[in-house]
């Protein structure tokens, strides 16, 4: 299941289109080109980084990913993390992404 962050994230290549996109990974079809930015699996790591065509697998369709970022390409997805830390320390002083989001 795919839950959107109130506070979500949008790259500069992503924003014209996202309502369009974001219909798109609901409905798991493809979108080779953009990356979502999704709390961490493993609870040490801060986020993931990962291609929206990887929801179209079943794997993912019993799993909660909160997707709390998009970008187009992993290299905005990647600089869209970094403003988002930037952000979170200044806002808090501390790197608890997933307080900060809830």
């Amino acid at each position: 299941m795919i839950v959107w962050s109130e506070k979500l994230y949008l790259g500069k290549k992503v924003k014209r289109n996202s309502k369009k996109i974001i219909k798109k990974i609901e409905k798991r079809k493809m979108t080779r080109e953009i990356f979502c930015i999704t709390f961490a699996s493993n609870p040490e790591n801060l986020f993931d980084i990962m291609n929206a065509s990887e929801f179209k697998y079943p794997y993912y369709e019993s799993k909660e990913i909160r997707i709390v970022g998009l970008g187009k390409g992993k290299e905005e997805a990647q600089d869209l993390v970094k403003d988002m830390l930037e952000e979170i320390y200044q806002n808090t002083g501390d790197f608890k992404v997933r307080e900060y989001f809830i």
